[in-house]
């Protein structure tokens, strides 16, 4: 005989719901981050359009313009280095160039000139040499700056396009 999942006060049990027991999966894109592992050594330059953890050795030049650089505890660069953010936990010896962030951690140091807009560095860290913090004002008017002259050049050629337009549109309604 079957029989019924209901409580004998009318409330399910926790059985009879199929997702009782399977919680909700959540996705996430996966984060594009390349790794240099602690055996490795790279003497040159390295660029690329993704995120890049470095936790061997880099002796050249480190471009990342849009992307985080992280260098690990074990990382050791010798090399000037751009890109979006940096986060150092090992050492560095040359120039950063930021156009975020740069965060030296309590275990990281840095030999040579940071420039960035916003900085961190915690207790314990090791920072020798300059620091040039830029305001985030400086970018945009930068980028209005750059937006305004693209505008003009835009309306430049919409008003010669009509103008070689006008003459062209005329003598097709003249022949028909």
């Amino acid at each position: 005989m079957l029989q019924s999942s209901e409580s004998p006060y009318g409330v399910k049990s926790p059985a009879s719901n199929p997702n009782s027991h399977n919680p909700v999966k959540t996705v996430t894109a996966p984060v594009e981050q390349a790794t240099i592992g602690r055996s490795l050594v790279i003497k040159g330059e390295v660029s690329g359009t993704e995120s890049l953890y470095i936790d061997g050795r880099i002796e050249g030049k480190i471009s990342l313009p849009e992307n985080r650089l992280t260098v690990g505890r074990n990382g050791s660069i010798q090399a000037n280095i751009t890109a979006r953010e940096v986060v150092v936990m090992g050492k560095v010896t040359g120039n950063i160039e930021c156009s975020d962030r740069v965060d030296i951690r309590s275990e990281g140091q840095v030999t040579g000139d940071v420039s960035t807009v916003r900085i961190s560095v915690e207790d314990g860290a090791v920072l020798k040499g300059g620091i040039q913090v830029r305001s985030n004002e400086v970018r945009s008017s930068e980028h209005k700056q750059h937006q305004n002259q693209a505008q003009p050049q835009a309306k430049q050629s919409e008003s010669s396009k009509t103008a070689n337009e006008a003459p062209k549109a005329l003598p097709a309604t003249a022949g028909a």
